[in-house]
């Protein structure tokens, strides 16, 4: 439709003629005249049809009805001065029509598309493609493309190279459950759905790279809550030669330069910094909100440092890592790790960054010492032989030539959660799955075939699902 014209355009061609098409919003019916509201996304465009100026159009429109998908073809004229609708981009111009063709009809929405906050969650995901053409959706996802846009436009002037990594690969350590694939080629064997591209990313330091970035799809078998679902979006990122406060500096600038390219401010430049001992004494919790005022209009972004080390798992009896496995003890620590002693004390080069209540991102500078690294793995109670079999292909590349490298991951979702005053991060991802793990509009998770399973040479064993009520029975 290369002669088509979208709405937002026709406020600069009052007096030419026009095609436009969309989806009808509204009909209304004004004795002869039948007024349309024609969404595009660009936004409403007031269609009047007068029986008068076309006979055809004025039968085609007594025939539409909300969600029709419609071309339009008319005369832009200007409203009259106490007919301005302020409150609509297009609203000092409408639509003559002179011609309607219907392209697609449609059947009754299961809810208003005006606002669908409200609606059950199940059913706004069963019909995800009609809650994403309502206004709230549509600005929240340009939103995102807009938020996305200006990390890449600002990342590519830093000197960064954005470099994709695998989706297949191997099962890793990183504080959540790994989603599984299996292998066909490989029977019996799994890959794992990435819940970060840590050791790639530290991969593609080894290699030269330098500065690295990439919107990571990132995947976690994990409960979910309002800020976390098993799939989301990060803003992957990694340095060589760098110090903490360096990479501090670039997330710095990058979030400053986001947040106030979309109106928004910020509340203190530079951040805050505190220690993880003093957030913790200060605020109860290593995440908190510094506005005294909660206006969603202003961005409160502290750094939190100097994490511990390891975690204690008193089920265990053993040491763990706090963040991850990768991240470097403070250099005064060094020796103490070696030669385990005070491990509870030991700090971490490990920083997080929070804003108004969420922590947005989570980094660190990585060991880029194989002495170092193996000694974390046998804290954490690995052999040597595990050691290799998990993490050997990191460890032989550290005795390459491994330069001193740090990185962080904001979450993309999480930001442009706070950039659109939303709740749930649900309401920032076009098709999210539901809080038990639904995906939205496909049923899935669903049952494999028996012909998938013998492929992958898989055999199911479901647990046994009792029911109460005959329990009840039988011991009666």
């Amino acid at each position: 439709m290369t002669d088509r014209t979208l709405n937002i355009d026709t406020v600069s061609k009052a007096g030419q003629e026009v095609t436009v098409a969309g989806w009808i919003a509204n009909r209304r019916d004004h004795g002869k005249l039948i007024f349309l509201d024609l969404r595009d996304h660009t936004g409403l465009l007031q269609v009047v049809v007068n029986p008068k100026v076309s006979a055809d159009a004025h039968s085609t429109a007594e025939k539409l009805r909300s969600e029709f998908v419609v071309v339009i073809k008319g005369k832009v004229n200007d409203r009259p001065a106490n007919m301005v609708k302020a409150e609509l981009s297009t609203g000092t111009v409408e639509l003559e029509a002179t011609e309607i063709n219907i392209l697609s009809e449609a059947q009754t929405p299961p809810f208003e598309l005006d606002e669908t906050k409200d609606v059950n969650e199940e059913t706004r995901l069963k019909y995800r493609y009609l809650d994403l053409r309502s206004p709230r959706m549509q600005n929240n996802l340009r939103i995102k493309h807009k938020t996305t846009s200006l990390v890449r436009e600002y990342l590519d002037k830093k000197g960064f190279i954005e470099i994709e990594t695998p989706l297949l690969t191997k099962t890793s350590p990183e504080g959540a459950r790994d989603f599984l694939v299996p292998s066909r080629y490989n029977p019996g064997k799994f890959y794992a759905l990435p819940q970060s591209p840590q050791q790639y990313k530290q991969l593609l330091m080894l290699a030269g790279f330098d500065r690295y970035y990439q919107m990571a799809r990132c995947l976690r078998d994990e409960d979910t809550r309002r800020d976390r679902v098993l799939e989301h979006t990060q803003i992957d990122m990694e340095m060589s030669f760098v110090t903490e406060e360096e990479v501090r500096a670039i997330v710095e600038g990058m979030m400053i330069y986001v947040v106030e390219s979309l109106g928004k401010k910020v509340l203190q430049k530079p951040f805050p910094v505190y220690t993880h001992e003093q957030a913790v004494q200060e605020f109860g919790a290593d995440k908190f909100d510094l506005r005294t005022e909660k206006n969603p209009e202003v961005f409160a972004f502290a750094w939190v440092v100097d994490f511990p080390l390891f975690d204690y798992d008193q089920e265990e009896k053993k040491y763990t890592f706090a963040h991850n496995p990768f991240s470097a003890p403070k250099a005064e620590d060094v020796d103490k790790l070696l030669k385990g002693e005070d491990l509870g004390d030991l700090r971490a080069q490990q920083y997080d960054l929070v804003c108004n209540g969420l922590e947005l991102g989570s980094g660190g500078v990585r060991i880029s010492d194989p002495q170092v690294q193996r000694k974390v793995f046998e804290i954490m109670g690995l052999s040597p032989e595990q050691t290799e079999e998990r993490f050997g292909h990191l460890i032989k590349a550290y005795e390459y030539g491994a330069p001193p490298h740090a990185g962080i991951a904001p979450g993309l979702d999480r930001l442009v959660m706070l950039l659109t005053n939303e709740e749930d991060i649900r309401e920032v991802i076009a098709f999210p799955t539901t809080a038990s793990g639904q995906t939205a509009v496909m049923d899935a998770p669903s049952p494999a075939t028996e012909q998938q399973l013998k492929e992958l040479h898989l055999k199911i064993d479901k647990p046994e699902i009792r029911n109460p009520k005959s329990e009840t029975k039988s011991n009666t």
